[in-house]
């Protein structure tokens, strides 16, 4: 591997790692809000917000951190009030409950309309126009939840690449694979891979806050409890679930804390990072060994959402728990050989697990995905690997990996379609202004 492309790499590494208050898509539209209103410069009068599917299925069912609130609504108004775009994605991180206040007036004004975006192709979009008198500005985020492709101010364009690569298509431009990845993870120098125990020391932190309060279904705290002891056993794997699904329910429940995200996503930082650490403590591994077992765990992540892309109908767990399980394997004494069957062992387990908005359940399905991805790496050990009469799976890891984002980005499309149908005819729908108090 040449110097620049582990450099290449290692910027690749650092702008999908990075800290997130929140579920992604909501402070991704909250971020898309405190753009346009900074660039109108006066408190908006009425904000009009245009979503992709997705983005309204991820938005829908989540707590906004520091507000006891669920749902865009919130997130919009905060956005506008208190939001400062140079936080990225932790850019409601000034909140106080007045703010909240403020934004619950807002919202009771009907000073807000979200809608559905039609004719977009794009999985992950976000537009946004701020009005206030006779003065508008516009901002648009797409393919990257801090991306923005367009701002405008009444009718003067301050920027735009609309018409660009886009970033997701610029990432894949820097080829990887499994053995890349495996190589990369294990020999690349410790300082300069170093910056990954941010990791660790967020989503532990996480964790720790939600086992000391009552967040979404308090399944990490419940697992922890009296279940560890008389189900689960008082065991790494026990402590494994524990972590995983404690961070997850503060953060779906909207804990004012922040996690270290991957590829846009909170719980796939999570799921890449809580397993590797928790086996990684209690089996006496060294510094150096956490940090690249991390490493080849969030880069694995990153090479498998390339071409699954950054919102899909498939379950991100899947592709997170994917590499917690390859740094477990590694962690356990395993080869490149070794760490390859944990991933065909993690996809013709986990492939077809839906995605159906984040939401405090999602500690569910992570809980799942980490589970699975102990199991995986324990049979990956043993030499004992899904073989390719099976199912998806081919005796090529790499083409095994493009099946999954094949299934996950085409032909799931249709299923994705359904899901969103089910989720915005229910009850209680939540993302309009209109239901915000309900």
């Amino acid at each position: 591997m040449t110097e620049s492309e582990r450099r290449q790499i290692i910027e690749l590494i650092k702008k999908e790692v990075i800290p997130a208050i929140g579920c992604t898509e909501p402070i991704a539209v909250a971020l898309c809000v405190a753009k346009a209103a900074e660039t109108l410069g006066v408190k908006p009068e009425k904000i009009d917000v245009l979503l992709s599917a997705n983005i309204l299925k991820n938005a829908m069912g989540v707590g906004i951190p520091g507000t006891g609130m669920v749902g865009l609504p919130i997130a919009v108004a905060l956005g506008a009030l208190i939001g400062k775009s140079d936080y990225q994605l932790e850019v409601l991180r000034d909140c106080t409950p007045e703010a909240v206040e403020q934004g619950k007036r807002f919202i009771a004004e009907k000073r807000i309309c979200i809608s559905l975006k039609e004719d977009i192709t794009e999985k992950l979009y976000i537009e946004v126009i701020c009005k206030a008198g006779d003065k508008t500005a516009k901002a648009i985020i797409a393919g990257g939840h801090t991306t923005f492709i367009y701002i405008a101010k009444d009718e003067q364009t301050l920027f735009d690449k609309q018409h660009t690569v886009s970033e997701e298509e610029e990432d894949v431009s820097l080829e990887l694979n499994l053995r890349k990845v495996y190589d990369f993870a294990l020999t690349a120098p410790l300082d300069e891979i170093r910056f990954i125990l941010d990791t660790a020391r967020l989503n532990k932190a996480a964790a720790e806050q939600a086992f000391k309060g009552n967040y979404g279904h308090s399944l990490g705290k419940m697992l922890r409890g009296t279940y560890e002891h008389k189900v689960m056993g008082d065991s790494v794997f026990s402590h494994i679930l524990s972590y995983t699904s404690a961070a997850c329910d503060a953060r779906m429940a909207g804990a004012m804390i922040p996690v270290m995200s991957n590829s846009g996503s909170g719980n796939q930082g999570i799921s890449a990072t809580l397993p590797v650490v928790v086996f990684a403590e209690e089996n006496g591994k060294s510094e150096e060994e956490l940090i690249r077992a991390l490493m080849l765990s969030h880069l694995t992540v990153i090479y498998i959402k390339q071409s699954l892309g950054r919102l899909s109908a498939l379950c991100g767990c899947v592709v997170a728990a994917t590499g917690s399980s390859c740094g477990i394997t590694w962690l356990m004494g395993g080869n490149y050989n070794q760490v390859a069957f944990a991933v065909q062992n993690m996809i013709a387990n986990l492939t077809g697990m839906i995605c159906d908005g984040a939401k405090p359940s999602c500690a569910l399905k992570v809980t799942t995905g980490v589970s699975t991805a102990v199991l995986s790496a324990m049979m990956a050990m043993e030499d004992r690997c899904v073989t390719s009469v099976e199912g998806i799976i081919d005796e090529d890891v790499d083409q095994s990996i493009r099946n999954l984002t094949r299934i996950g980005s085409q032909a799931m499309n249709e299923t994705d379609k359904m899901v969103l149908d089910i989720m915005t005819h229910k009850g209680c729908l939540l993302y309009t202004s209109d239901a915000a108090d309900e």
